[in-house]
């Protein structure tokens, strides 16, 4: 069989359930579609965060291994250093090596230096080229740290109708026309910043979006658990988890116009990423590669809460790499969470807030950052005609990032070993290729899952999952029965605790995670409160 092209597209912040295909009422067509004639993999986790993740998904590796263990700010020696190791190569330089032309489009995030080029930078790992923001966020209208290879190209935004995702969709298409075929064929990297915030969308996406969050978040998250039950996402038996505390009721919420055109906003977000992938079909369909094409479909953690801004306001507006003052036509940008500031234009700069990051994350508790399932729980489709997947097909097997890169390998035929530099550690996953194939449906598997973020920690081994909160107790699960994590089942089994909490040890000792607190110790000695080392 000729190798396939493979199209790796990476969904940033976007939450479990957003996805139609997934239960969300936001209209996602193209990704439906995929999911159609692909597969959904109900239980696929990833880190918890954007950094980590890309990091993970990279280099078949735990974060940690990589040297991003939080985000891409340098706290070594005392922490991570924050910048994608040289000892550890990415999948780029590994299907390079088998023969691929390879190109990265849209968010790095993966070098603590995002001005000057170094050893981080995409097209220094493998690609063959590279058109993106090295940064972690920023305005969709004039993106900071807009580079093509490594030479800064923001000004290619003062084009008025550039919009990144568009323009992220754009190079995405060029890339694929300008294939060369079987000879050398092509791994194209696409990720997507959309739907983080800022809430940025073009006004007639936002009025396409108009009244369908009205009925607000109390109503919405139980229309999106009922469609996934329907769907088979989630077992009929899932329990939906509570609002977050302190989080009012719809009914009893002030402000209902401006909070239900936030979700708007992000909705309008999600649905033009959409569309892009649906050029990026397209193209595939006019090149004839599409049904030889491997191509999957994931998101980088779990919906955020994030308030804006984000940390300390003097500190955040004077971040150049993620926030500008004026919008190119030199108006001021109006930064923040409040009803007099509208979502949606170039000049504001705001997020949609924890009750609807609890809507976008349905069933599920907590968010991005946290180990709890809102937080890792991410929508996957794969799609491969030429395989021929059972088509709109659920697999259940529990997976995570570090699968995902042996996977890779599989479908390409390259064999790790012939492909990975001498001396570079091991992979610590391997394909699942014969999963989906198989179309399993066990809750369980031998696999050991394990995470680590910020102290917020857990691993699963089968249906059973030991997860906690950082500085609090760990909590154990049985998801077979409890996906949501409601009812902590610890004190019943306290020897089966005991035995996940010391291999979550071992492997945390052996990868090379390092203990929270001193990392917030590093802040607070620097008279940064230690809250900012969790980036």
């Amino acid at each position: 069989m000729t190798r396939p092209d493979i199209v790796l597209i990476l969904a940033d912040d976007l939450g479990y359930s957003d996805l139609g295909c997934y239960g969300g009422e936001i209209d996602t067509p193209h990704l439906d579609s995929l999911a159609a004639g692909g597969v959904r993999l109900t239980q696929f986790y990833n880190t918890a965060r954007c950094s980590p993740s890309r990091a993970s998904l990279l280099t078949g590796m735990h974060p940690h291994q990589t040297g991003i263990g939080v985000l891409t700010g340098d706290d070594s020696p005392t922490g991570y250093p924050g910048n994608l190791q040289p000892d550890v190569p990415t999948v780029a330089e590994m299907l390079s090596a088998g023969g691929y032309q390879t190109a990265a489009v849209g968010k790095w995030h993966l070098a603590s230096d995002v001005r000057t080029p170094n050893d981080s930078w995409p097209t220094r790992r493998g690609f063959d080229s590279f058109f993106g923001t090295l940064t972690g966020c920023g305005s969709y209208y004039a993106p900071p740290t807009l580079v093509r290879d490594e030479t800064n190209v923001e000004h290619e935004s003062n084009d008025p109708c550039f919009f990144y995702t568009d323009a992220i969709s754009d190079e995405a298409v060029r890339n694929i026309e300008d294939s060369t075929g079987s000879e050398h064929p092509l791994f194209l990297y696409v990720a997507y910043t959309a739907p983080h915030w800022p809430l940025h969308a073009p006004e007639e996406d936002v009025a396409a979006c108009a009244g369908r969050y009205d009925v607000g978040w109390d109503q919405v998250r139980e229309e999106r658990l009922q469609r996934q039950r329907e769907l088979g996402i989630l077992p009929e038996q899932t329990a939906l988890s509570p609002r977050a505390p302190g989080e009012l009721a719809w009914d009893e919420t002030p402000d209902k116009p401006w909070q239900a055109q936030r979700m708007e906003t992000y909705a309008a977000m999600v649905e033009r990423m959409d569309r892009g992938v649906g050029r990026i079909i397209q193209a595939l369909e006019a090149k004839g590669t599409l049904q030889n094409t491997v191509l999957v479909f994931l998101s980088d953690n779990g919906a955020s809460p994030e308030e804006l801004p984000h940390f300390e306001r003097e500190m955040f507006v004077q971040r150049r790499d993620i926030f500008c003052p004026t919008t190119r036509d030199g108006t001021a940008v109006r930064l923040g969470n409040e009803p007099s500031i509208r979502p949606g234009p170039e000049a504001s700069y705001t997020s949609y807030g924890r009750p609807w990051a609890n809507v976008s994350n349905t069933p599920f508790r907590m968010y991005k950052k946290w180990a709890h399932e809102g937080g890792i729980a991410a929508p996957f489709i794969l799609h491969w005609p030429e395989r021929r997947l059972p088509e709109g097909t659920l697999c259940r097997t529990p997976l995570q990032l570090v699968h995902v890169l042996p996977t890779l390998l599989e479908a390409a035929g390259l064999d790790a070993h012939d492909v990975r530099a001498g001396g570079a550690p091991a992979l610590e996953g391997e394909s699942f290729l014969e999963d989906v194939a198989e179309e399993k449906v066990a809750v369980g598997s031998d696999r050991d899952l394990f995470w680590e973020h910020c102290g917020n920690a857990a691993i699963r081994h089968g249906a059973w999952k030991l997860v906690r909160e950082h500085g609090s107790r760990w909590e154990l699960y049985d998801l077979s029965v409890d996906p949501t994590e409601l009812h902590d089942v610890s004190a019943q089994n306290t020897e089966l605790a005991q035995n996940l909490l010391a291999a979550w040890c071992s492997w945390a000792d052996r990868v090379g995670v390092l203990p929270f607190g001193r990392i917030e110790d590093l802040y607070e000695l620097k008279g940064r409160p230690a809250s900012e080392a969790a980036g």
